[in-house]
This record gives C-alpha cells, sequence and structure tokens, in this order.
C-alpha cells in the first residue's frame, strides 16, 4: 500500500521541501493517509525538487533516473541529500539521495540543460477518442477489480484520470501491436502555479502512478490485485517539451515484456495539442503470490 495526497493543494505542500541547511532538505508526507509505504513517485518527485533548488532557473531538468531501494515509511520525513556532480557550460548534473531510520531508500540521479535552439522532430499522437468521451477510470475499475476502484477513489483524488483503452478488452484498434497497451488521459485536479519547476515535478510524480499496472493488463490484473506483490524497482522520465501537469496529457504506455517476476514499461506523454512533453520508462516488480491455475 502506499501514502498519497487527496487533494492538488495536499500535494503541492508535499513539494514545499524544508532546507536545514545547504543542499540538504526534508519532506512530508499526507497526514490523513492510513496507507503503510510511500509512493515511489512521491519520493521522486520530492527528489527532483531538492534537486532544482540546487540549479540555476534558465537550467530546466530534462532526464532523471532512480532506483527505489527500500520501501518509504510515512510515518517519518524523508532527508533529501543533494550531491552536485557537475556544473559544465551547458548542462548540470545532481545526484540525490534520499534516506529514512539512517539508511538509504531511494538514489536519483537527474541531469539539467541551459535552454537552446536546435533541430525538432516527434512522434505523432495517436488517434485516441478525446477527454470528454472517455469515463473515468474508477468507473471502469469497478468492472475489473472492485477493490481497486475503491481504493481509487480513497486515495487518487488529488489526479484526474480517464480511460482511454487497452487490450484487455476488444474495442482497441491498437491492440496488436504489442503485447501489453494501456492509455490514459490524466492531469493534476486543481490550478497549479505557472512554475515550470513544480509542473516537471508534478508530471514526475503523476508519471509512477499507473505504469507498472499497464504490464499486468493482459495478464487481466490490476497492481491492487491481492494475487501479486507490485513495487517500482527503477523509473526514468525524459523531458522534451515544456508541460502544465493541471492540463489534460495522454499517457501512451506499452509493455513488451514480463518475465522473471518483473514488468517492464514504457510510455510517452502528449499534451492534448499533441506536443510530445516526456517519455518514461519503468521496470518493476510483479511478483505473482499464489500459483496460476494449471490449464
Amino acid at each position: 500500500m502506499t501514502s498519497v495526497p487527496a487533494t492538488i493543494e495536499q500535494l503541492v505542500d508535499l513539494l514545499d521541501l524544508e532546507r536545514l541547511e545547504e543542499d540538504l532538505y526534508r519532506g512530508t508526507h499526507p497526514a490523513d493517509s492510513t496507507l503503510t509505504r510511500v509512493f515511489g513517485g512521491q519520493v521522486a518527485a520530492q527528489a527532483l525538487m531538492a534537486a532544482s533548488h540546487s540549479v540555476p532557473e534558465d537550467r530546466p531538468v530534462h532526464s532523471l533516473h532512480v532506483y527505489f531501494l527500500l520501501g518509504g515509511d510515512p510515518s517519518v520525513p524523508i532527508i533529501y541529500d543533494v550531491e552536485r556532480i557537475r556544473d559544465g557550460g551547458s548542462f548540470s548534473t545532481r545526484r540525490v539521495s534520499a534516506r529514512q531510520h539512517g539508511k538509504v531508500i531511494f538514489y536519483m540521479t537527474a541531469s539539467f540543460h541551459r535552454r537552446e535552439d536546435g533541430y525538432e522532430h516527434q512522434n505523432a499522437i495517436p488517434e485516441v477518442p478525446p477527454v470528454e468521451s472517455t469515463p473515468v477510470l474508477s468507473e471502469v475499475l469497478e468492472f475489473v477489480d472492485p477493490r481497486a476502484a475503491e481504493h481509487w477513489r480513497a486515495e487518487w483524488s488529488a489526479l484526474e484520470v480517464r480511460y482511454v483503452g487497452d487490450n484487455r478488452a476488444a474495442d482497441d484498434p491498437a491492440r496488436g501491436l504489442a503485447p501489453s497497451i494501456q492509455r490514459l488521459w490524466l492531469r493534476a485536479a486543481g490550478d497549479l502555479p505557472d512554475d515550470p519547476v513544480l509542473n516537471a515535478c508534478v508530471l514526475t510524480y503523476i508519471s509512477d502512478l499507473t505504469l507498472l499496472g499497464s504490464s499486468l493488463v493482459v495478464h487481466g490484473l490490476t497492481v491492487g490485485s491481492p494475487r501479486i506483490q507490485p513495487a517500482s524497482l527503477d523509473h526514468a522520465v525524459w523531458f522534451h517539451r515544456p508541460v502544465r501537469a493541471d492540463q489534460w496529457m495522454l499517457y501512451d504506455q506499452v509493455s513488451p515484456s514480463a518475465i522473471g517476476a518483473r514488468g517492464f514499461a514504457t510510455a510517452n506523454i502528449f499534451a492534448e495539442d499533441g506536443a510530445l512533453v516526456a517519455s518514461v520508462a519503468q521496470e518493476g516488480l510483479i511478483r505473482p503470490i499464489e500459483p496460476r491455475p494449471q490449464a
């Protein structure tokens, strides 16, 4: 289980870290969650915020790579220690360790790039139904796993998520292009300040939300299923273009492989106008905890 904010205001508060001294920060957790493990996207977003404080404003983040080492304890704060690895003429590199109970629970390396002009191209946004014609995700989950739907409504109200399609059902015309596909419209459930760093951090938070679940689609399971033990192992985000995390984004997720109790997934994140704003990759644990039925 995880510990998550119930409103967008709580999410923004989570990213307002307490500065202890230079390059050392303390992050808190939602006060009213009853869950037992810190959501990995929260740790990644807080770590990115800590790293961003050490970088000039004209160098936005262009990539981050993280490893989740231990489950976070939501009963105590997390300490973020930023290491300034390099500041070059165009790029800055930071490494962040997150600690609890005297142990490192998480590592992140992030790279920041001074804005400059260059060649440009991108993938086209897939042809999908518009936001207003797609159902709320919790309504779809009711048909797959009522417990997952109840959990979603109780813990993820800081976000708006709508189901576009997957290849669990026959209504996705792209279902034959990859072993496991899942598409969602999503955004923060409320207005965010016009702050590029905050919006990048919220996007980082959102990016860990459903990606591991895409590796379970063709197996007819969700991350909340009692039949599996799920956990994010590593996670990477590449930021291509400026993003507003409070505006609708298409999360186009594909899982090309699952093996050895691990699921691997990649995704493109598009703004509603078609701009490719980020790409994401993740490997996670999807360990079966009961024998598979015999054929």
